[in-house]
C-alpha cells in the first residue's frame, strides 16, 4: 500500500487512481444483406434458389431480397407469393446488379456478363460441364464464387448433396413403379404386389445416399431389394441405417447379371468421387433381362452405369433397349421442382441469416470452415485445386488468401 504523501500527490496529479471508464467488448457489427434470385434458364431446370417463406424469413431480419418476375413459376410459386414475403420483383439486369447473387444452376455466359463485379455468387458448380471461358469471366469481375454442392455442415457432410440424393433416390423408385404400368409401356405389374401376388424385384446398384433412399421407397412400398456396391462399409451402414435386413452384395458381375436377370427394376446408384462413374452392366447383362422390365440411371450426370443409357429429358424420358425401358435423364430433382426447392431453402435459410449476423459472406468464410469448403473463387482468384489443374489455370489456397487478407 503506498503511504508516501508526496507519492500519492504525484499520482493523483497523473491520474492513475482516478476512476476509469468500463471497457466492454465490441459487439460483432451486423451486416444487411442483398441477394438476387435470378429466373433459372438452364435447360428443363425448374427449381428455384429460394422459396418465399425463406424471404419472409430473410427480410424480416433486415435483409434486402430482390427476384426476378417469374422465377417461382416452375416450382408453383406465383410473384405475388414473393412479393407479399417482402421481396422486390424486378427485370433479370436489377436482380444482377445484387450484392449476392443466389441460383441454382451454373450460370450462363449471358448472366455473367450482366454481373457488375465485385459481388458473391452461389450456385452449383458442375466441374463436367463448366466452360473455362465462364470461369475467366467471373476472375476478370473480381467474383467470389461459392458452389452450394461442396459446403459441409457441422458433422462434415455435404447437406445440399445427401438432400438431393434422397430426392433422386426415392423419386426413381415411383418413376420406376409408373413406368412398370401398361399406360408407362411396362408389363403392368404393380411394385409392391398384394397378398397372394408376388411383389416386384428391385435391384439398386449403389450403396450411398441415393441408394439408400431407393432402398427405402422401393422396401416401402412392398418390393423385394437387393443392393449391391463394391464398399462393404457402405453396404454395412446400409443394413443399420434401415434397421432391417435386405439383400446385399459386393457387385461380382455373374452374381449382378443373375440377380437383373430376375428383377423388374433396376436403379443406377452409383457415384465417383471424380470424373465418370464405372460402367458396372454391361450390354449382354441388359439383353439377358426381362422384356418391359426397367432401368432408372440415376447416375446419368456422371455418364451412367448402364452400358446401354444414354442422356434423356423430361420431354423424353424413356427409350427401348432389348426390351427394356431405359430412363436416364440427369436432373431427376426438377421433377419434384417444388419439393426440391424447399429443401434447398431449408439448408440455406439458416446460413443466409448467420451470414448477415457474422457482418456478410467474406466474413461468414473466414469463421465458418464448413462453408469456406465451398469456396472456389475468392474476390477473382481460383482457390479449387481440382478447377485449377482441369483447366490448367493458376489458383491460390483459400487459406493463404484470408491470411493475406487478416
Amino acid at each position: 500500500m503506498i503511504t508516501d504523501p508526496e507519492i500519492l500527490k504525484h499520482l493523483m496529479e497523473q491520474g492513475s487512481l482516478l476512476p476509469k471508464e468500463e471497457m466492454l467488448e465490441i459487439a460483432q457489427q451486423r451486416g444487411n444483406l442483398f441477394i438476387g434470385i435470378p429466373k433459372e434458364t438452364s435447360f428443363q431446370e425448374r427449381r428455384v434458389a429460394l422459396v418465399p417463406d425463406t424471404v419472409s424469413v430473410l427480410v424480416a431480419n433486415g435483409h434486402r431480397v430482390r427476384v426476378e418476375k417469374g422465377c417461382g413459376e416452375g416450382s408453383n410459386f406465383s410473384d405475388r407469393d414473393y412479393s407479399e414475403a417482402g421481396a422486390e420483383i424486378c427485370t433479370k439486369k436489377e436482380v444482377f446488379e445484387s450484392d449476392i447473387i443466389f441460383k441454382v444452376a451454373p450460370p450462363s455466359e449471358e448472366e455473367v456478363e450482366l454481373m457488375k463485379g465485385n459481388q458473391t455468387l452461389i450456385s452449383a458448380l458442375q466441374i463436367s460441364i463448366q466452360p473455362k471461358k465462364i470461369l475467366k469471366m467471373l476472375m476478370d469481375k473480381k467474383m467470389t464464387a461459392i458452389a452450394w454442392d461442396y459446403i459441409r455442415d457441422e458433422s462434415g457432410v455435404f447437406p445440399v448433396v445427401r438432400t438431393l440424393g434422397e430426392i433422386a433416390g426415392t423419386t426413381s423408385v415411383l418413376v420406376a413403379g409408373e413406368l412398370l404400368s401398361t399406360f408407362g409401356d411396362g408389363k403392368g405389374v404393380m411394385l409392391g404386389g398384394i397378398a397372394g401376388v408376388q411383389p416386384a424385384e428391385v435391384v439398386v446398384i449403389g450403396a450411398g445416399t441415393v441408394g439408400e433412399y431407393a432402398t427405402r421407397a422401393a422396401l416401402g412400398l412392398g418390393a423385394s431389394v437387393k443392393v449391391f456396391d463394391n464398399s462393404l462399409f457402405k453396404l454395412r451402414r446400409l443394413q443399420n441405417s434401415l434397421g432391417t435386413r435386405v439383400y446385399t452384395s459386393v457387385i461380382q458381375p455373374k452374381v449382378l447379371a443373375k440377380a437383373l436377370m430376375r428383377c423388374d427394376v433396376a436403379i443406377g446408384a452409383l457415384r465417383a468421387p471424380l470424373g465418370r462413374t464405372p460402367c458396372v452392366v454391361t450390354e449382354e447383362m441388359v439383353q439377358q433381362m426381362k422384356d418391359g422390365s426397367v432401368v432408372v440411371d440415376v447416375s446419368i450426370d456422371q455418364g451412367g452405369c448402364f452400358e446401354t443409357s444414354s442422356v434423356t429429358n423430361h420431354d423424353h424420358p424413356t427409350y427401348d433397349r432389348h426390351g427394356v425401358i431405359h430412363y436416364c435423364v440427369p436432373n431427376i430433382a426438377s421433377r419434384v421442382s417444388r419439393t426440391a426447392s424447399f429443401a434447398l431453402s431449408n439448408i440455406f435459410s439458416p446460413i443466409l441469416v448467420d451470414m448477415g449476423d457474422k457482418g456478410g459472406c467474406r466474413e461468414l468464410i473466414g469463421r465458418d470452415v464448413g462453408f469456406r469448403s465451398g469456396v472456389y473463387m475468392f474476390k477473382g482468384v481460383l482457390t479449387s485445386e481440382v478447377l485449377g489443374k482441369v483447366f490448367d489455370l493458376k489458383y491460390k489456397d483459400i487459406e493463404l488468401l484470408l491470411m493475406g487478407i487478416k
